[in-house]
């Protein structure tokens, strides 16, 4: 409490001692400091100190002192410049005052905490030049201390100057900071021409360096190629009536199009690019609608699935960008992932069921007979005639010759024992990787995109991968795999190991009612005993569900193959 002005001291009183408040008084004890001997004391105390945390506060306080020191050598420097006096003002324009209908205004937050600022100094100036009472003056000091920390930073306070609707104002620090600030949203990063973004759906039609550009997105995108390319041909004499063309979509509009994207690539980014792979060069195709069409095969490469994820889609202007668009970021030369060399464009789901399916075997059994097992062609080409004619099933085991590696890597005219459906698939693959005669799994596929890639390089690899993709959605959907509630199969086991268990269970909580083991223990021995019956369990119904129609069943092949599930 403030003593009363009868109550202070006399002036030669040797505990005199004068009151201020604010920034006023910081000011005056800076001015006493001397940095040369608070460094000295710093140092003593540092070097003496016992306690950690006060050795710590008197080393991060020597830091700053050492800096005013520092800055001594070059200009004059003193600490009690760090107290401000004149607040700078911004520039009008990042502070508008937007005029609305009906004549009222509409204006930035930052000039509200400014004229606060403004009418409590010049009060405060009028109270001082009137000799007004020191209550008084401290009270609007006090005022005037808080309408600076308003306009510098307004969300830090608890009593934050607020509009009438009760929303905290937009301080000078909340227009630099977050996501929205100047910072984030306009100077590290900025919209840019000649850009555009939509949904993304699948495209499985497309080739790997192909995707699907809806019509009006493109003739927007490409609005000042087109325009050229029509005063070129005659077609218009102004940029004004070529610009009008484009807008209403004349059907010249489309063919010009058509031209223009020949050899013009665009870049497709997904959020977050979290790899080099998250921007990808594509060659554009026209497709209606509103969605961009994405391959399916390079859906791993961006991270990208179909339930509403939203790509950027970039168009590169100069030739050398056209260059390095069409050489380096084409979908079709980034099969390998950089981060390891393994290949990132793999088939997956649907695709890898499909191939599944026609790799795998069936022998003729008492519920089913396989049409042409064991026949003996003479070519691939026979094979693919007489299953076309359906004198054999795609799963029949037959043989055939074929150009095959032999055990030291020559490929050689042999005959071999494989499957209708395998003959199908090699159909697809490169001679010079030899014949392969396997069951297709996600696996395995990662193995032999590899080597085709090793072998034959990139350009033909990227035309592997789409065969494969066409083959695959085909397969898949003429296997018409699904699956019902017959192919989960409940083992006759189940039933006896689940009663076992508990027994087992019932033991170890008896063992611990009794003071045999502790409650760790019990607990522990219970997870052994039940993650032990999973195990089993699981065992089971895998060699059940692999046994059941010679492991045609549909839940059996989804996980065995990679395509889903676990």
């Amino acid at each position: 409490k403030l003593p009363k002005e009868n109550q202070y001291l006399d002036d030669k009183d040797p505990n005199k001692f004068i009151a201020k408040m604010g920034a006023e008084a910081l000011e005056d004890l800076l001015k006493r400091i001397d940095l040369d001997t608070l460094s000295y004391n710093l140092r003593h105390q540092a070097a003496n100190e016992t306690s950690q945390q006060r050795k710590n506060e008197a080393l991060k306080r020597l830091q700053v002192v050492e800096a005013f020191r520092g800055s001594r050598t070059r200009i004059e420097n003193n600490p009690e410049w760090m107290i401000i006096k004149i607040v700078p003002v911004i520039p009008p324009e990042l502070r508008p005052l937007v005029p609305l209908e009906g004549g009222r205004f509409a204006t930035s937050d930052l000039n509200d905490l400014y004229r606060r600022v403004i009418i409590r100094n010049n009060r405060l100036k009028r109270l001082i030049e009137i000799k007004a009472p020191e209550v008084i003056l401290r009270n609007e000091k006090r005022m005037l201390q808080e309408a600076v920390d308003s306009l510098f930073d307004n969300s830090r306070k608890v009593n934050a100057v607020k509009t009438e609707g009760n929303r905290a104002l937009k301080s000078l620090s909340d227009i630099l900071k977050g996501k929205q600030g100047r910072f984030r949203q306009n100077l590290l990063g900025k919209r840019v021409d000649y850009s555009a973004r939509s949904v993304i759906v699948v495209g499985p039609s497309l080739k790997l360096h192909e995707c699907g550009l809806p019509k009006d997105m493109a003739a927007e995108l490409f609005k000042p190629f087109i325009i050229r390319k029509m005063i070129e041909r005659g077609i218009v004499k102004t940029v004004k009536s070529a610009k009008k063309i484009v807008d209403r979509k004349d059907p010249l509009v489309w063919d010009i199009l058509e031209n223009v994207l020949k050899g013009h690539p665009v870049l497709l980014n997904r959020a977050p690019t979290l790899h080099r792979l998250g921007i990808q060069s594509f060659q554009p195709k026209l497709v209606e609608g509103k969605a961009i069409q994405l391959h399916p095969l390079v859906c791993t490469a961006f991270n990208a699935d179909f339930d509403g994820d939203q790509m950027a889609v970039h168009l590169p202007l100069g030739h050398a960008a056209i260059l390095e668009a069409q050489v380096l970021m084409l979908a079709a030369h980034n099969i390998l992932n950089p981060a390891n060399g393994t290949p990132i464009t793999v088939p997956s789901q649907d695709m890898v069921l499909g191939l599944y399916y026609i790799t795998k075997g069936r022998r003729t059994d008492e519920g089913r007979v396989v049409k042409g097992q064991d026949s003996i062609f003479y070519s691939a080409e026979e094979v693919i005639i007489a299953y076309n004619e359906k004198r054999i099933d795609l799963h029949a085991f037959i043989k055939v010759k074929v150009n095959a590696k032999g055990d030291d890597g020559v490929i050689v005219n042999k005959l071999i024992e494989t499957t209708v459906g395998r003959v199908l698939f090699n159909q697809m693959v490169p001679e010079e990787v030899g014949y392969i005669n396997e069951l297709l799994t996600k696996k395995s596929l990662r193995d032999i995109i590899g080597d085709v890639v090793k072998i034959t390089g990139m350009a033909r690899a990227a035309r592997f991968l789409d065969d494969i993709k066409e083959l695959g959605f085909q397969m898949a959907f003429r296997g018409g795999l699904s699956f019902n509630l017959q192919d989960v199969n409940i083992p006759v086991e189940k039933h006896t190991l689940l009663e076992q268990a508990s027994a087992e269970v019932e033991e170890v909580r008896n063992n611990y009612n009794m003071g045999f083991i502790t409650n760790n223990e019990r607990y522990n021995q219970i997870i052994d005993i039940w993650t032990r019956i999973n195990n089993r369990l699981t065992s089971f119904v895998m060699n059940q569900l692999s046994n059941d129609n010679q492991g045609f069943n549909s839940v059996y092949m989804m996980l065995d193959s990679g395509a889903r599930g676990s």
